[in-house]
């Protein structure tokens, strides 16, 4: 009997030892998020996540107050901001809302083909990919060896985003450090106006039943943002309206330094928070936390962000 007790003693000592021995896992990262809207079914796929100095590229808003946000939230100069898509499946229609950054961003982005595929999803499946902005972290994901991905899409872009990033001339008049963003929106976006699958938007239109496309402008020239509805129930994809969530919700008025008309954004801005927060619908942005989708409540200064009931 004392016998067997050892063995059992060390059989559960080796195992003790054999699971703290185990490498530690570094990176973690959900590849997407599946929730219903209505009968529409809406996934977010994550491209990964990435690190800038946001602290230093925020305007129009107080450093000594953003500084308290950025501590209030537990976060430092820099923290792991998130990059979203959004792939609206309507029943009869599959709608991608952005593509991630492909080879565009930084090495631990680039994920987003990678995890539609884990959703259960196959690029030829849809039906349309409506961009936001022709950021080089929103469009990248387009092509892959310079050839379209979504070959049976159709690809909706703002009118003015295509003028402005995909002109030579504005190139050459561009900062030396702004011509990498026209060569990406040349390189991702030119095949597919070859390919005949590009449709500027030129006014608010439905892209299929249920998804309609508003202009937003003020981010970039052309910046557009989308929304879907069922059965009563609505959610905004409003783009890069909202890049901080630590700040920017209680502090609305905030800009970032990548907003082309500052001005202009900070007025969509606080035009949509308000009739978000007004009809009670979801908002949805690419670098809110992933799955950056939640509720806003209106509060006496700014709003507060009530991320969805996230379940897996």
């Amino acid at each position: 009997m004392q016998f067997t007790k050892w063995i059992f003693s060390a059989i559960c000592l080796f195992a003790m030892q054999a699971q703290a021995s185990a490498p530690k896992q570094t990176t973690g990262n959900p590849g997407y998020y599946r929730f219903s809207l209505g009968d529409f079914e809406v996934n977010v796929i994550s491209d990964g996540t990435f690190e800038l100095p946001f602290h230093q590229l925020l305007t129009k808003a107080n450093p000594k107050e953003i500084k308290a946000d950025f501590a209030k939230n537990f976060l430092g100069e820099k923290y792991q901001n998130s990059l979203n898509a959004f792939l609206v499946n309507t029943g009869s229609k599959l709608v991608l809302i952005d593509t991630g950054a492909g080879t565009n961003f930084f090495p631990t982005t680039g994920k987003f083909h990678e995890h539609l595929k884990a959703a259960g999803y196959k690029p030829e499946q849809v039906d349309a990919v409506v961009i936001t902005h022709m950021h080089g972290d929103h469009i990248g994901g387009l092509i892959v060896d310079g050839k379209p991905v979504f070959k049976n899409a159709t690809l909706y872009i703002g009118k003015g985003d295509i003028d402005y990033w995909l002109d030579k001339a504005q190139m050459e008049k561009a900062p030396a450090d702004m011509k990498k963003y026209f060569e990406n929106a040349m390189n991702d976006v030119n095949p597919y106006i070859k390919s005949g699958q590009l449709k500027p938007l030129t006014a608010d239109m439905e892209i299929v039943p249920g998804i309609h496309s508003i202009a937003a402008h003020g981010h970039t020239p052309g910046h557009t943002m989308y929304s879907a509805e069922s059965n009563g129930q609505k959610i905004y994809f409003v783009g890069d309206m909202i890049h901080v969530a630590a700040v920017q919700f209680e502090k609305p008025t905030a800009c970032l330094q990548f907003d082309a008309d500052q001005d202009m954004a900070q007025k969509e801005r606080l035009k949509t928070f308000a009739e978000v927060a007004k009809e009670g619908a979801l908002i949805a942005g690419p670098h809110l936390p992933f799955p950056g989708v939640g509720h806003l409540r209106t509060e006496k200064k700014g709003y507060t962000f009530v991320p969805i009931n996230y379940t897996r």
